[in-house]
C-alpha cells in the first residue's frame, strides 16, 4: 500500500520497478506466446489508463517489452488485434477488461503483478464487484500493489481481503495536499457563481483554467454560458465519446481552449504540465475529491492555485474539506458577488454557524439585569373604596375571601337587595 500527494510520481513508482522485474523476460520474438500478460494495472478512468500506458511506453522504450491499454467507449476490434500479438503489461479499466475476458481475448495465467491505481476512486465508482471478479481469474501467487493519493478506511478494509501482511509506504501525511498549491475561497451567492467565474477569468487574464462541476449537465451548461461570455470553453465528462474527450483535452493542452469544464472523471488521470489554476465551480461533496481535483495543479514541483466558489449551501462541505487537509482556507470576498449579510458573516468566519451555536453550552448565569420592582412585586389588591359595598361581600375578611362561585362569574346569582 503506497500513498503520496498527487502529482509526485506514483505512476513511476510502480512502472519502473515492474519494468525492471520483467526485463529478464524481455524477448524480441514475434511469437505471441513469448509475450504473455505478466503485469496488470487497473485504473478507474480512461484518461488515467491512457496516461499510465504512456508512462510504461516511455519508461520502457529501450526494452523489448510490449504494453497495451484497453478501456471502454471505443471499438474493441483494434484492442483485440493488439492483444492477440501479445503484451507483457496490460493497463485497463475494469469494465472493458471483463468484456475481453468474456470474449476470451485475454489470458491471466502468467500474471505476477497486479496494480490497483487510484484504488479509492475505483471503490467510489462502484468497481469493487468487477475487481473481485478479475482477481478471481488471476494466479494466487502474485504481488499486489495499491496506489492512491488518499487512503480512506474503505481501502484498508479492501486491503485486508487482497493483501497478505502488506508493507505500507506513506510519503506525506494522509490525504495531504501539495505545499506549492495556494488555496482560496470566494463566498458568492449561488445565482451569481457563473458571473463571478467569468469575472475572475476576464479580469485576471487567466489563460488555462480547469473548472470542476458536480454534474455532466452542469458542465455542458457552464461551458455554453462561458462561450456566450466570449471565453473559449469546452466540457469533458463521461457522456462524451472517447474521441471527443481526447480532442477536448488536446485543445486545452495546446492553449486553443482557455477553460476546460470537467466532472470528477477528470480529477484522476489528467496530467497537464504547468497547469496554473483549478477552480471548483461546485464544491465536491467528498473531501477526498477536493484533494484529487486540486492535485491537477502544483504538479512536479510547480506552483499552482486552487480557487473555490462557495455559496452558503456549501458550508458543511467546506468544513469537511478543512478537517481533511488540516488547514483553514483563506476567504476572499469579491464586491458585488457575495451572498446576503448574515451568510457572508458566517462564511467569512465572523460569526459561528448555526450548528456551532447549537453545540455551544448555554451561557452561565451572571449578574442579573436591574428590573423595575413593579414587575416582580406580588399582586396586592387595591384598597377598598369609600363607596359602600354590598353586605354579601362583607361577610368575610379579605384574607379569608372564598373563591367566587362559577354562577357569580357568569352573572347567574341574584344581587343582594
Amino acid at each position: 500500500m503506497a500513498g503520496a500527494q498527487t502529482g509526485t510520481g506514483k505512476t513511476a513508482a510502480f512502472a519502473l520497478p515492474i519494468l525492471q522485474r520483467l526485463a529478464s523476460f524481455a524477448s524480441t520474438s514475434a511469437s505471441p506466446a513469448r509475450h504473455p500478460v505478466r503485469a496488470l494495472v487497473l485504473t478507474p478512468t480512461r484518461e488515467l489508463a491512457v496516461q499510465v500506458a504512456e508512462s510504461f511506453r516511455d519508461y520502457g522504450a529501450k526494452l523489448p517489452l510490449r504494453s497495451a491499454v484497453v478501456y471502454g467507449g471505443v471499438d474493441m476490434n483494434a484492442q483485440i488485434e493488439q492483444l492477440r500479438k501479445g503484451v507483457e503489461v496490460l493497463v485497463a479499466t475494469p469494465g472493458r477488461l471483463l468484456d475481453h475476458v468474456q470474449n476470451k481475448t485475454v489470458m491471466f495465467n502468467q500474471v505476477s503483478v497486479l496494480v490497483l491505481d487510484e484504488a479509492d476512486r475505483m471503490l467510489d465508482m462502484g468497481f469493487l464487484p468487477d475487481i473481485k471478479r478479475i482477481i478471481a481469474l488471476l494466479p494466487r501467487e502474485r504481488q499486489n500493489l495499491l496506489f492512491s493519493a488518499t487512503f480512506p478506511d474503505e481501502i484498508r478494509t479492501l486491503a485486508k481481503t487482497l493483501l497478505r501482511d502488506p508493507a505500507e509506504v506513506q510519503v506525506a501525511a494522509r490525504n495531504a495536499v501539495a505545499d506549492l498549491v495556494t488555496h482560496v475561497m470566494h463566498p458568492v451567492a449561488r445565482e451569481k457563481k457563473r458571473e463571478l467565474l467569468s469575472y475572475l477569468i476576464q479580469t485576471r487574464g487567466l489563460r488555462q483554467v480547469l473548472v470542476f462541476t458536480g454534474t455532466r449537465i452542469g458542465a455542458n451548461r457552464l461551458a455554453h454560458q462561458l462561450r456566450r461570455d466570449h471565453i473559449h470553453a469546452d466540457a469533458i465528462h463521461g457522456d462524451k465519446s472517447q474521441a471527443e474527450r481526447e480532442a477536448a483535452l488536446a485543445d486545452f493542452k495546446s492553449g486553443k481552449t482557455t477553460v476546460l469544464v470537467a466532472t470528477d472523471v477528470a480529477s484522476r488521470g489528467l496530467d497537464i504540465e504547468g497547469l496554473p489554476q483549478v477552480i471548483n465551480f461546485d464544491v465536491p461533496h467528498s473531501p477526498e475529491d477536493y484533494v484529487h481535483r486540486i492535485g491537477r495543479t502544483g504538479r512536479a514541483g510547480m506552483t499552482g492555485e486552487a480557487i473555490s466558489l462557495v455559496s452558503p449551501q456549501d458550508h458543511d462541505a467546506v468544513a469537511a474539506i478543512e478537517r481533511l487537509i488540516k488547514k483553514r482556507i483563506e476567504r476572499v470576498l469579491i464586491p458585488n458577488f457575495g451572498p446576503s449579510g448574515p451568510s457572508v458573516a458566517t462564511m467569512m468566519g465572523d460569526q459561528p454557524s448555526r450548528r456551532e451555536r447549537e453545540r455551544r453550552p448555554a451561557p452561565s448565569s451572571g449578574p442579573k439585569r436591574q428590573v423595575d420592582p413593579i414587575f416582580s412585586r406580588p399582586y396586592e389588591p387595591t384598597a377598598p373604596s369609600a363607596t359602600p359595598t354590598p353586605a354579601a361581600n362583607q361577610e368575610a375578611p379579605q384574607a379569608k375571601r372564598k373563591r367566587p362561585q362559577l354562577a357569580a362569574l357568569l352573572g347567574g346569582l341574584k344581587k343582594a337587595s
